[in-house]
């Protein structure tokens, strides 16, 4: 353990991982917030972030900074980090017993893995009775735990909710159709399974991919009552200079949704071009021919409609008007590097400044 400055202490936590707190203590902390890397990532990456969250929100917060999956073991697969993230956090909830609450911040393709994690971690609320629908329990009190803890933000940040298949949805392809359907086929020969799930060509034991399949309750993995047990949902997404994940599929719209923006005016937030909250939809009909052309195939669209059944925030980003930094925009959203990274702080500030307590 020790004291890093400005308030904030840091230790090794259960299995190697990072825990981050106010140094006045972590008593009076009961809120845990999970921090969880992208691809080949550490948990470094989000060391700038959790510092801040402590900093700002002294006696708060409980950081943890995932450690289960990090470099080469984030090929495996979502569903094999998900596991592992799920087993982790588990531990770490049984090393802080006084914590209530708890919350996600994932980057890139942690996002992911966070889905599919609090899908293994979901305890339904207890019922009256079995005639008693889960989706009409509204109130806090009834709402479902995620290892028993109250959930409050889920925040993804850069993460391909769509997958990585569809036109423009990894921008270094180009656009290029032609490109992108040969990455389809190879990408599992860079990437191995995580590839495949990105790319939506797992067909695990003949069943639906698993992108797919995430975006329902599936056998005992409750994927979208776990979604829907968090008070919060928010996506960042950056708008462009992402060359890794696009601004479709990061921020869970269809290419016809996608806002028109303009350079931000605030001072404080000189980044965030665009904000919105868009209510869930009950609406699981077959997508319309409005909905359907080159840029979208229905699979896509399955992942849409499926996911905005839930209410969203959206946060749109834009480096653009800054000078070298821009073209690592997918890293600087996240400032996973403090010095090469920092125009993206006020991305955090922003999380930090509309992040939910309790």
């Amino acid at each position: 353990m020790g004291d890093v400055g400005g308030g904030v202490c840091t230790g090794e936590s259960v299995g190697g991982g990072t825990d981050v707190w106010s140094s006045s203590g972590p008593a009076a902390a009961d809120h845990l917030v999970v921090m969880v890397h992208g691809i080949l990532g550490s948990t470094a990456d989000w060391k700038f972030a959790a510092d801040q969250f402590v900093k700002m929100l002294p006696d708060k917060v409980i950081v943890h900074c995932s450690e289960r999956n990090m470099y080469g073991l984030t090929l495996d697969g979502v569903d094999v980090m998900g596991e592992r993230l799920a087993e982790e956090v588990t531990e770490v909830i049984n090393k802080w017993p006084d914590l209530q609450r708890i919350s996600f911040i994932a980057h890139s393709v942690g996002g992911l893995v966070a889905r599919y994690a609090i899908g293994r971690l979901y305890r339904p609320p207890e019922r009256k009775s079995l005639e008693e629908p889960l989706d009409t329990l509204c109130d806090d009190s009834k709402r479902g735990t995620i290892c028993g803890l109250q959930a409050m933000n889920f925040i993804t940040v850069a993460t391909p909710h769509l997958g990585s298949r569809g036109n423009k949805q990894v921008p270094f392809l180009l656009g290029v159709t032609a490109i992108e359907k040969v990455a389809s086929c190879v990408i599992h020969w860079i990437f191995r399974r995580t590839g495949k799930h990105l790319f939506l060509t797992d067909n695990d034991e003949g069943k639906p991919p698993l992108l797919q399949r995430m975006v329902e309750d599936c056998d005992d993995l409750h994927f979208m009552s776990a979604l829907q047990a968090f008070k919060r949902r928010v996506v960042y997404s950056n708008v462009g200079y992402d060359h890794i994940v696009g601004w479709r599929t990061s921020c869970i719209r269809r290419n016809s949704e996608l806002p028109k923006w303009e350079d931000s005016s605030s001072e404080k937030y000189p980044h965030i071009v665009y904000e919105e909250y868009s209510a869930g939809s009950r609406n699981d009909k077959c997508p319309s021919d409005s909905f359907m052309n080159d840029d979208c195939d229905v699979l896509e669209e399955k992942l849409v409609t499926g996911l905005t059944r839930l209410s969203w925030e959206r946060v749109d980003v834009s480096f653009h008007n800054i000078s070298i930094q821009r073209f690592a925009a997918h890293s600087v959203i996240q400032v996973k590097d403090p010095f090469m990274h920092s125009e993206g702080a006020d991305v955090i500030q922003h999380m930090i400044d509309h992040f939910l307590l309790a």
